[in-house]
């Protein structure tokens, strides 16, 4: 590989600044620039991690010829604005999940995506996590044999967070149900149809309009006979944080664990057996090897829900950076492209519509 170094730009220094040290010790980046619209956090920021451009003003940014690169963490309802706006100012983008909030933007950013050549990857967290590459290092020894179907959850209770979230359909964030049960065989959803139950809270439900506590969802995959499953709850449904997926398959099946932090199992054939999930770093330069047991975010006084909620996410934050700077360095296309971040976004966009429909 050769010695190229990508020159990072991260915006959105909340989750997003867990991101910083690991560009910074990959071989192949250059954390360049931060971005924040409050300026005290832009340097409280900036002064922990000795990056010395700091911008408030994204536009600003863009307009920065050293920035080759921009990693968006901004909160969704800005992800399709900023990411079309980096792509015409000529940057490759990382965007964490999701790609956008309508299918027209998801089609907006493919078409520039084809007109520019350039890159952009949905920093989708499950399908970088070490359950899903130990599903994936056994499907594809071929040991869980033909795979027959794909179930994903992600149930979590938002009760008091802020603003946007409150009132959410649960549909309009499910890439991280969505996007295992489509990166596994590596296939595209053609035809979903989804139903909502129960209710949530009155005063919840004029925001959207979306009055369901539960939506569930079945995905038809293109040129393929496999089908998926995928739940996703937000408000007033009792249960644990989970984002889990199972995977059927002719010779071995795998379940995730129904409490965290059990082990999850294994069925071959009729036979159950619990399992403990190795961690990947062996896949990564060694540079960026510790960052899957830990990150900025986990210790005692230095706490990020999305990190605590998401159990630190599956150790999947350096393997999503190699696989983008990586993908830029070599030429080739990330996994998932903007094509395959659209389709895994716009199952969930349209879930919920087909829910609104009566499935």
């Amino acid at each position: 590989m050769s010695q190229k170094k990508i020159n990072v730009a991260i915006v959105g220094l909340g989750f997003g600044a867990e991101f910083i040290p690991i560009y910074q010790k990959h071989p192949n980046a250059n954390m360049y620039a931060i971005c924040q619209r409050t300026q005290s956090k832009v340097d409280e920021i900036g002064d922990a991690f000795g990056i010395g451009v700091r911008y408030t003003d994204y536009e600003e940014l863009l307009r920065d010829p050293n920035v080759d690169a921009v990693h968006i963490n901004t909160p969704i309802q800005s992800h399709a604005e900023q990411s079309i706006a980096a792509l015409k100012a000529g940057k490759h983008v990382a965007c964490t999940v999701p790609m956008a909030t309508t299918v027209e933007e998801c089609r907006q950013i493919v078409e520039l995506v084809q007109e520019t050549g350039l890159t952009y990857m949905m920093m989708e967290t499950v399908i970088y996590s070490r359950e899903f590459l130990f599903v994936k290092e056994m499907y594809e020894k071929g040991e869980l044999g033909r795979i027959q179907f794909l179930r994903a959850s992600h149930q979590q209770e938002m009760a008091g967070w802020p603003g946007y979230w409150e009132g959410l359909p649960p549909m309009h964030y499910a890439t991280h149900c969505v996007g295992p049960v489509l990166a596994l065989p590596r296939a595209e959803a053609e035809y979903v149809s989804c139903l909502g139950s129960g209710r949530i809270d009155e005063e919840l439900i004029p925001k959207y309009g979306s009055p369901f506590a539960i939506e569930t969802c079945h995905i038809k995959f293109r040129n393929s006979d496999l089908s998926a499953e995928v739940t996703r709850s937000l408000f007033n449904t009792a249960r644990q944080y989970r984002e889990s997926f199972d995977v059927y398959g002719s010779k071995k099946s795998f379940e995730w664990t129904q409490i965290e932090h059990e082990d999850s199992v294994i069925h071959t054939g009729e036979t159950p057996e619990r399992v403990k999930i190795p961690d990947y770093a062996h896949l990564l330069p060694r540079e960026i090897q510790n960052f899957t047991q830990a990150g900025v975010y986990d210790s005692d006084d230095n706490q990020h829900l999305s990190f605590i909620q998401g159990a630190g996410h599956g150790g999947s934050h350096p393997h999503l950076v190699h696989e983008f700077v990586s993908a830029l360095v070599e030429g080739r296309e990330p996994y998932p492209n903007a094509r395959q971040s659209a389709n895994i976004t716009c199952v969930g966009i349209l879930a919920h519509e087909s829910a609104m429909q009566g499935g």
